[in-house]
C-alpha cells in the first residue's frame, strides 16, 4: 500500500473513510498500487483520488512492515499547494488537522498512527529522516 502524508504549514490533511474496513474513521489518503505505475505515482494517485488535494511529491517518509497480514505500507511527504480539496466517492471529508487537533481514538489504521507519530516528531526537531517500522 502507498500514500502521503499531506501537509500545509503545521497541519497534515486526513481523510474520513466512506468505505469499509473502518468507515468513518480518519487516514492518510492511501491505497493499493495499480499495474504498471511506480511507488510514487501510485501515492500521488491515491492523494488525487481520495482527497482532490493540490500537492508537490516529497521524499519517501516511511516504510511499515506488517507481517501478519503479508503487506508493505509506504507513506512519502506531499507539500501541499493549496487547502482546497475535492475528495472522491471514498472519502466523506478531507481536512487539515495541527498534532493538537488530530483525533488520535479515531485513526483508522495503526500504520497511519505509527506515521503521524514519527511526522510531528521529525517536524518537532525540523529533520525528516526515513523511518522503518514493523508492526506485529
Amino acid at each position: 500500500m502507498v500514500g502521503t502524508v499531506p501537509h500545509w504549514g503545521d497541519r497534515v490533511l486526513l481523510c474520513k473513510r466512506n468505505i469499509e474496513p473502518r468507515r468513518g474513521k480518519w487516514t492518510l489518503p492511501a491505497g493499493f498500487m495499480e499495474l504498471n505505475e511506480t511507488l510514487a505515482e501510485g501515492a500521488a494517485r491515491e492523494t488525487v483520488e481520495e482527497a482532490g488535494a493540490q500537492f508537490e511529491m516529497e521524499g519517501l517518509f516511511s516504510i511499515v512492515n506488517v507481517a501478519r497480514v503479508g503487506q508493505v505500507h509506504m507513506f512519502y511527504l506531499a507539500r501541499l499547494l493549496s487547502e482546497r480539496f475535492d475528495p472522491g466517492f471514498e472519502t466523506m471529508e478531507a481536512r487539515l488537522f495541527t498534532e493538537a487537533e488530530i483525533p488520535w481514538d479515531e485513526i483508522a489504521f495503526r500504520t497511519v498512527r505509527e506515521t503521524l507519530q514519527h511526522y510531528f516528531d521529525d517536524r518537532r526537531t525540523g529533520q525528516f529522516a526515513i523511518h522503518q517500522i514493523d508492526i506485529a
